[in-house]
């Protein structure tokens, strides 16, 4: 992307807080973009931002616009997985754009790979609580959006997951983000992992919940194959479960017999960073970096 370039914010999922919408915008235009929104970008039709029709009215709108050079959503929450399966994929082919997201737009990155292998953005331009945008955040998202290259992700210590690392390394497809969508997107948005670095990360985290996302795709088949795994933020209201959770997840990841590197800072959890999807990449569980090329 170029200083001039459109950017439109569509809500596939729940209604977004409009300040901090509108402060993402001007973030954006600050860096000399153009940036304009869907129609129902703020609609409101029960946990939904519109109705069904409406939100993917919005966002296929935005993949056949030429003029549209990347399409950020508002926001994750509920429902980009209802229409998934019908974007218009034959418009992404012709015209690949970028869609920044997290979380529930998960399923949306994992259909439009499975379909179009179109690489994405998991994350977003997140805003600190000063009301600024996250400056080492915004620097990688730029980094993304402007020009190909690699980019190298360190493991942190201080996140929970970094206890999940076992050794090796691995290398393929980064493929994957929030749990709950990776395993609500099996048996018809989720692509063929086999080969493929799994991302994953997760939030309002329930041990239960938990294995159970893990327990469906294992028992399914939808792992087998899987050369490693990236174990990004696990976050949960309830603190002291979270050692629990974390033996649920070493308990399934074991069961893969693959290289793991957990600690990296993907997710809903504190300076939060964002990653291309879909895109190749690598681990060594020495050194603790993923890099990922875009």
């Amino acid at each position: 992307m170029k200083p001039g370039d459109k950017i439109r914010f569509v809500s596939p999922a729940s209604t977004p807080d409009r300040a901090d919408t509108f402060a993402r915008a001007e973030a954006l235009r600050s860096l000399g973009f153009d940036v304009d929104f869907g129609t129902h970008a703020f609609s409101k039709y029960g946990p939904f931002a519109g109705t069904d029709d409406q939100r993917l009215g919005d966002i296929n709108a935005a993949l056949r616009d030429p003029d549209v050079r990347a399409i950020f959503a508002t926001r994750g929450g509920k429902g980009s997985y209802r229409i998934a399966d019908q974007l218009d994929f034959d418009a992404v082919r012709r015209d690949p754009k970028p869609l920044v997201g997290f979380s529930d737009i998960t399923t949306l990155h994992l259909s439009l790979f499975r379909h179009c292998r179109l690489m994405g953005i998991h994350g977003n331009l997140f805003i600190d609580s000063a009301g600024h945008t996250e400056a080492d955040n915004s620097a990688i998202l730029m980094q993304i959006l402007k020009g190909r290259g690699r980019l190298e992700f360190q493991s942190r210590r201080e996140e929970p997951t970094s206890a999940l690392t076992t050794s090796g390394n691995a290398e393929g497809l980064f493929v994957g983000g929030n749990l709950d969508m990776i395993a609500t997107a099996a048996g018809w948005a989720l692509p063929d992992l086999d080969g493929a670095i799994l991302l994953i990360e997760a939030v309002d985290c329930q041990p239960g919940r938990i294995d159970r996302a893990f327990t469906l795709l294992r028992k399914a088949g939808h792992l087998n194959g899987v050369a490693g795994v990236v174990v990004g933020q696990f976050t949960t209201a309830e603190v002291s479960q979270l050692p629990r959770i974390l033996d649920i997840v070493a308990d399934n990841l074991a069961a893969l017999r693959v290289p793991v590197l957990g600690g990296l800072p993907f997710g809903h959890g504190l300076k939060r960073l964002s990653t291309p999807v879909g895109s190749r990449a690598r681990f060594d569980t020495a050194t603790g970096i993923l890099g990922v090329d875009h």
